[in-house]
């Protein structure tokens, strides 16, 4: 999951020409497609490591800029050490920084974790509120981040729309938009209730492993035949 900065995210991404469908995708040919995604994985998980809506947070949030993996390899190490909003206070922002030298832009996610973890405490205990406003009031989450938490952690039908979904959003005729939002709204409008718990996670994997940006591979693809990508790979 990748942001440009530590920032919030602005939700502006531009559509490259290359990645247009040439129309949109119909009902009918949605419900088809994540029939078929459910059926090759029924049930979808997030490849970041986690154990808590807490653990979940800090490691959305330490994804920007960086790799599920990368991220991982940092949380293995720092969640026995501390996993929750008092236990980072107390390693403060240096005390951090040695966990997550890693990933990119850490001194930048250190200083927002700690910050998080202080509003956290004063605010809600050290719980993680199930609530995108108080979410987003966060240093570091964006709309983005919130998404995937209320969703994963919480098992809210949100859409968090990051650069594979905007792709293939796009690409296929799914829910073709200019910018994430755009894309999101899109999805959710148009993915059939029964499948939107789990369709973030679906449309993710998609994107990383088949629906790729430089390369897709539509031979392997499940949904090649529904899919109004006009530039399809054959090979």
């Amino acid at each position: 999951m990748k942001k440009t900065t530590a920032k919030k995210a602005t939700g502006v991404v531009k559509k490259p020409a290359a990645t247009r469908a040439s129309t949109r995708m119909s009902r009918e040919e949605v419900r088809e497609m994540f029939t078929r995604l459910r059926e090759l994985n029924p049930h979808p998980k997030t490849e970041l490591e986690y154990s808590s809506p807490f653990e979940l947070l800090v490691a959305v949030a330490l994804s920007a800029q960086a790799t599920d993996v990368g991220v991982n390899k940092a949380t293995r190490k720092l969640f026995p050490v501390a996993n929750t909003a008092q236990a980072i206070l107390a390693l403060g922002e240096e005390g951090l920084k040695r966990y997550i030298a890693t990933i990119g832009l850490f001194n930048a996610k250190a200083k927002n974790v700690i910050a998080a973890c202080a509003i956290l405490v004063e605010k809600y205990g050290g719980e993680v509120p199930a609530d995108r406003a108080a979410l987003e009031a966060l240093p570091g989450v964006g709309r983005k981040t919130a998404n995937v938490v209320l969703n994963t952690a919480f098992g809210q039908p949100t859409m968090a729309v990051d650069t594979h979904i905007f792709r293939v959003g796009n690409r296929t005729g799914l829910a073709p938009g200019k910018d994430v939002r755009a894309v999101e709204d899109g999805l959710l409008k148009v993915i059939p209730d029964e499948f939107l718990l789990d369709a973030h996670h679906w449309l993710i994997l998609h994107g990383r492993y088949v629906c790729k940006a430089r390369k897709p591979d539509c031979p392997q693809c499940v949904i090649r035949d529904l899919c109004h990508f006009r530039d399809k790979t054959v090979a």
